[in-house]
């Protein structure tokens, strides 16, 4: 498997802070900004211009950067995932149901809006996965 892993920093609100300070401290370049108000999907008004998903990256660095949905509290531990870019339905439901074992599944893998299969896990070591496979 050629699987990349990509952090994925979380905020409750201050996303676009962050993305502009990591870009200017990196020297890279924030792409694929998107906010709550853009997505295609229902989003209360406060949402709106807060980050729903944005990237920092310069070569071969990549981060991914979000605001917290209102109503999901940002806490120590869920501020930071790890995305794994899957290759396969077959390996991302593999790694989605053994990760399930002795885990917990926060969102059940689905097929969404940007085109990929996606589901997201706390491993049984309270590490948080987003597994990812774009079709």
């Amino acid at each position: 498997m050629k699987n990349q892993v990509t952090p994925y920093l979380i905020f409750d609100g201050q996303a676009k802070g962050a993305l502009a300070f990591y870009a200017e401290v990196f020297h890279a370049e924030i792409t694929d900004m998107q906010t709550y108000g853009e997505a295609d999907f229902p989003t209360p008004e406060e949402a709106n211009d807060l980050v729903l998903h944005a990237k920092i990256k310069k070569g071969d660095m990549l981060i991914m950067v979000s605001d917290t949905f209102p109503g999901n509290p940002l806490e120590v531990g869920n501020n930071v995932a790890l995305v794994l870019e899957c290759e396969s339905d077959s390996e991302i439901q593999h790694l989605y149901d053994v990760m399930c074992e002795k885990g917990l599944s926060l969102m059940e893998l689905q097929d969404t809006f940007w085109g990929a299969k996606y589901g997201k896990v706390k491993d049984q070591f309270g590490i948080h996965w987003d597994l990812n496979f774009t079709k």
